[in-house]
């Protein structure tokens, strides 16, 4: 089954409201995203943002019923984020009252490409794993206590559940760099997929060329290790073969959430296909699901890339 047609075939158990899905019998969503929600301010409008948030509605909106494990504030800007996770259909915690919801003032140069300035509150909600099929995590809250704690401690206690991660480094907030290294390195030797850009791979590594950041988490014990290179298109890597896909030509309208949206599909496209089950095991994923998983991605992440602010594509979309 290709990547698109599994996303379609999974989209009718993403239905209702982020209520409605929480109250079906207990049941565990197939995702539990851990991370930060926050709000973008771009040009003074707030918008919804943060990777894993985005993670989490580019899930949701392919089709795979999700759970965002975030600290929301009740505040205006916790209540903007509570009407999009509903909106997407994303199962989260209740807002914290007292508490102030996260931002990030986000700056767009000519280019679109966008540099940010954060008010960060760290802290995650412990949220339990039993009958999630996948667990994920990246950026500011993998790696910023109290929240790192949290997801380290997830990520050690998880059993069947695949793991990924995309650090998304933020070099403003993340300044102490041994530090944020090694806890990168932890999570990507906990993890079956990893995936990075190439401005991450530059930060991690500065001595070494991007791809050699894919060696590396092999080496740490990822099998499936995935770097984003923008227009280049991306490059992915297993302990047997090293794969690529090209970047669809689009008007770039700015790149905010466009790598959160090519994880949401990549993940999306490994739930629905062969290689869950061969990441699980630990045996060699064949390269056609790869290759195709890739594709999908990158096919998403260009939607988003082609409007403005981080608007992943809905399954419905892609038919």
């Amino acid at each position: 089954m290709s990547a698109r047609s599994a996303a379609v075939t999974g989209s009718a158990s993403a239905g209702g409201s982020a209520a409605a899905a929480g109250s079906d019998h207990g049941a565990a969503p197939r995702a539990l995203v851990f991370g930060e929600a926050l709000v973008d301010v771009i040009n003074g409008v707030a918008l919804p943002g943060g990777s894993p948030l985005n993670v989490a509605v580019g899930l949701s909106r392919l089709g795979v019923r999700t759970r965002l494990a975030a600290r929301l504030g009740a505040d205006a800007h916790g209540s903007l984020i509570v009407e999009h996770l509903e909106e997407s259909h994303v199962e989260f915690a209740p807002p914290v009252a007292g508490a102030e919801t996260s931002r990030a003032e986000v700056t767009l140069d000519e280019a679109g490409h966008a540099t940010y300035r954060f008010v960060l509150d760290s802290a995650l909600p412990d949220t339990p794993l039993a009958g999630v099929e996948l667990v994920h995590t990246g950026s500011l809250g993998a790696v910023l206590d109290p929240g790192a704690s949290t997801v380290l401690q997830a990520f050690s206690a998880a059993g069947p559940q695949l793991r990924s991660y995309d650090p998304n480094i933020r070099p403003q907030l993340m300044t102490d760099r041994d530090a944020t290294i090694a806890q990168v390195e932890r999570l990507a030797s906990l993890s079956h997929i990893v995936k990075l850009s190439d401005e991450d791979a530059q930060w991690l590594y500065p001595d070494r060329a991007p791809e050699e950041a894919l060696d590396r988490f092999l080496a740490l014990g990822t099998r499936l290790a995935v770097l984003t290179r923008g227009a280049e298109g991306c490059v992915a890597r297993t302990a047997e073969h090293t794969l690529r896909a090209a970047s669809e030509r689009i008007v770039v309208a700015d790149t905010v959430g466009a790598g959160d949206s090519f994880m949401a599909a990549l993940l999306t496209a490994v739930l629905d296909g062969p290689l869950a089950g061969a990441l699980r095991a630990g045996s060699a994923p064949d390269p056609a699901p790869v290759e195709a998983a890739l594709r999908f991605a990158s096919r998403v992440a260009a939607i988003t890339a082609s409007r403005v602010g981080a608007n992943p594509p809905w399954v419905r979309e892609l038919e």
